[in-house]
């Protein structure tokens, strides 16, 4: 199978491997994304190919005896060498055996889930370290790439860190879950073709996750698919929640009290308010925390619309995470961890799956801002997006809600209506009247001077009534998401 979308991804490592120097390359995303499949793959023909992954909690002695029969593969046609006792005669050995290769060759050398070689007294990055900065570096026909699905380790010892590679990264990828589009190509590639609204009820379990995108099977809907992956005694993903979560964090019990109290909150939570939730400190340590979960893509954080509360709230974002929260661990809860079976097809048309499906889809129309942006035209003037709410102190008093805010520098802002239907959407008188009641709501509220544009995004698109034609500016289906 060849590479699914990846454009950025795919540029920057056209990048290095045409470069005339030593290139040193960090990869990071979540647990299932592709990692490991995007590098294998486009390097796999490209040079002398040397892959070593780690493996979670094994000893260094295991460890070491994987890189003995990687390094005997790679480079000497499966004869083994010796035995290294430690990772700095391992390192020393691959170093002797690269500068005795042919430097008319691109040498790639992937360590594959580095935090999990890198283990407490291993002595592997201080090893890796020394070696790279004092000889690989020095050969302009290398290329080293680590990689770990530990996005907070990754964060700490690689990225950010100040000791021996610091300033030593030539390239970094932070590879993020599949769009819409790419999802899509992926399923066609798998001879799986499913109409566009079944892609995002299927995303709004899966994500863009390509290895929980890849248990999907011929012939069945997306409803069959969750059914069977997610419910089933035997699904994959009824219990991959702890351990996505165990694979991206050393300590995964704080990452976790966030997310479920952000689950909890679907408009999302200023840092105050998740501190008052959770009881957890403030401090560096608690905003470190935030940034790695926005980096590794499970939370989202967005500037207020407001000139007197420019606080960012952040709001859970991770498909995944947002369906186990809210369907597999209350199943899993209330059946004594037997679910019956059809449970999830029972629900399809409830108002429990209608009001989480309306929630999801705003979700990821956030995610795919850019193509909202592209396809209104705005490329050149769009300047931020956030969501909005305004609730009133006095009960007597109606709030209100904008489900996507784009601000734009031309002096006018986009008000974007996200709706998740079966059909076309029909405009009612009333429905129109709430849409003119949030657009001046807005504008009293916020105070603002800019031209306010009411724009609605859904499914199939709204009928052109005379409602619709009263209280809507413009309107995108879903199509826009996937182009």
């Amino acid at each position: 199978m060849h590479i699914i979308g990846r454009k950025p991804e795919l540029a920057i490592l056209e990048r290095i491997y045409t470069s005339s120097q030593a290139e040193l390359l960090a990869v990071y995303g979540r647990r299932r994304i592709g990692k490991t499949y995007l590098i294998s793959q486009y390097f796999k023909d490209k040079g002398i190919y040397f892959e070593l992954t780690g493996t979670k909690d094994a000893t260094i002695k295991r460890q070491l005896a994987n890189f003995r029969e990687e390094l005997a593969d790679a480079f000497y046609f499966g004869v083994k060498q010796e035995m290294p006792n430690n990772w700095q005669e391992a390192f020393n050995q691959l170093r002797r055996t690269v500068e005795l290769s042919d430097p008319n060759k691109k040498i790639i050398l992937f360590l594959d889930e580095l935090p999990w070689l890198a283990t407490q007294r291993s002595g592997v990055l201080s090893s890796l370290e020394h070696v790279w900065n004092r000889y690989l570096s020095r050969l302009n026909h290398v290329i080293l790439i680590v990689c770990g699905s530990a996005a907070s380790w990754m964060l700490k010892k690689v990225i950010y860190n100040k000791g021996g590679l610091y300033g030593r990264l030539t390239a970094e990828i932070n590879l993020k879950p599949f769009t819409l589009g790419e999802t899509e190509q992926y399923l066609i590639s798998k001879g799986i073709e499913l109409d566009r609204r079944q892609i995002i009820e299927l995303y709004f379990a899966f994500g863009g996750v390509a290895k929980y995108l890849s248990i999907m099977s011929k012939g069945k809907s997306s409803a069959q698919a969750i059914a069977e992956n997610c419910f089933d005694q035997n699904g994959s993903l009824l219990s991959e929640f702890p351990k996505l979560y165990d694979s991206l964090f050393d300590n995964p019990e704080q990452p976790l009290i966030i997310v479920n109290c952000l689950a909890q909150k679907k408009s999302g939570m200023s840092q105050e308010e998740i501190l008052d939730h959770t009881g957890l400190s403030s401090g560096g340590g608690f905003t470190r925390l935030l940034k790695e979960l926005e980096d590794s893509g499970f939370i989202l954080g967005t500037n207020a619309f407001s000139f007197k509360n420019k606080k960012i709230k952040y709001r859970l974002i991770d498909e995944y995470s947002i369906f186990y929260l809210t369907w597999i661990k209350p199943a899993l809860d209330s059946q004594l961890r037997k679910i019956p079976e059809n449970y999830w097809q029972s629900l399809q048309n409830s108002p429990a799956y209608t009001a989480w499906a309306g929630y999801a889809f705003e979700g990821v129309c956030l995610k795919h801002i850019d193509n909202i942006v592209n396809a209104l035209k705005l490329s050149v003037v769009a300047r931020s997006f956030t969501v909005w709410s305004y609730r009133p102190t006095e009960a007597s008093q109606k709030g209100a809600q904008i489900d996507l805010v784009i601000d734009r520098s031309d002096k006018c802002i986009n008000l974007c209506e996200i709706k998740f239907c079966n059909d076309t959407f029909q405009v009612t008188k009333s429905y129109a009247e709430n849409l003119r009641y949030k657009k001046s709501c807005f504008q009293l509220q916020t105070c603002t001077k800019k031209s306010l544009f009411t724009t609605l995004i859904s499914t199939y698109g709204a009928a052109t009534n005379q409602h619709y034609l009263a209280s809507v500016d413009n309107q995108l289906t879903m199509d826009a998401l996937f182009d």
